[in-house]
């Protein structure tokens, strides 16, 4: 096991999840400070459980198991408690084998599938920045949180944007207000939106004036994720 210190649970990113899975890390652990006892006030480790119980959804839909992921709450005082669970959790990760091998998918359709997934994450939080924020009373309530139905319907149809060349007047609305500088274009050139860098935010189609109408919003499924978890 390789410790990572961070200030708070509450700062372990969805992405950051996906990273360490990607860079070939057959399980990933997260402790925290006891739920209610949070030492800034933040409660970060309810946003913690939060994230790790739609990780372990996503983790599902590509076809690995979620019981690679684990959280769970300790004071600094716990060191026997941390030490019998991190153990615990050892030997359920050596019992499940290599990422990907124990649950039949190859390497390389694996980290294609991540490395999608990892795009997604800005996306992902948005659609779900209102659930994301939820703080439930008891962490059993969080299992129940996210549904497979509801997983399979956010990857299911992916927004994705694109402007008509024949429709932009090359106004740079969209330009200036791209939270991610994904647009290119100058004054009276036309825009071109650069899906590596697009959050699919539709920020762009809300900018965009509606005589104009040059920004296309489409929905599509993402292939890589549903052979991943065939």
């Amino acid at each position: 096991m390789r410790l990572v210190r961070v200030m708070c649970s509450g700062r372990v990113d969805l992405g950051l999840i996906l990273r360490a899975f990607y860079n070939r890390a057959d399980g990933v652990f997260i402790g925290g400070c006891r739920l209610g006892e949070c030492k800034y006030d933040t409660h970060g480790n309810y946003h913690a459980l939060n994230t790790v119980s739609l990780a372990k959804r996503l983790l599902e839909h590509m076809g690995l198991n979620p019981e690679r992921l684990r959280i769970a709450f300790m004071s600094s005082s716990d060191g026997a408690f941390f030490a019998q669970v991190s153990n615990e959790f050892i030997n359920r990760v050596r019992e499940l084998g290599p990422l990907g091998e124990g649950e039949g998918i190859g390497r390389e359709e694996l980290n294609l599938a991540l490395g999608q997934l990892m795009k997604l994450v800005p996306y992902i939080k948005l659609v779900k920045k209102e659930k994301l924020g939820l703080r439930l009373g008891r962490p059993e309530e969080y299992e129940r949180l996210y549904t497979r139905e509801e997983i399979e319907e956010l990857l299911g149809q992916v927004a994705s944007y694109s402007i008509d060349p024949e429709k932009c007047h090359g106004c740079m609305r969209c330009a200036r207000l791209c939270p991610a500088e994904a647009i290119t274009g100058g004054k009276n050139e036309v825009h071109v939106i650069d899906p590596e860098k697009c959050l699919r935010c539709g920020t762009c189609l809300e900018a965009c004036p509606p005589r104009f109408g040059a920004v296309v919003r489409k929905s599509e499924p993402y292939p890589l994720l549903a052979r991943a978890g065939a």
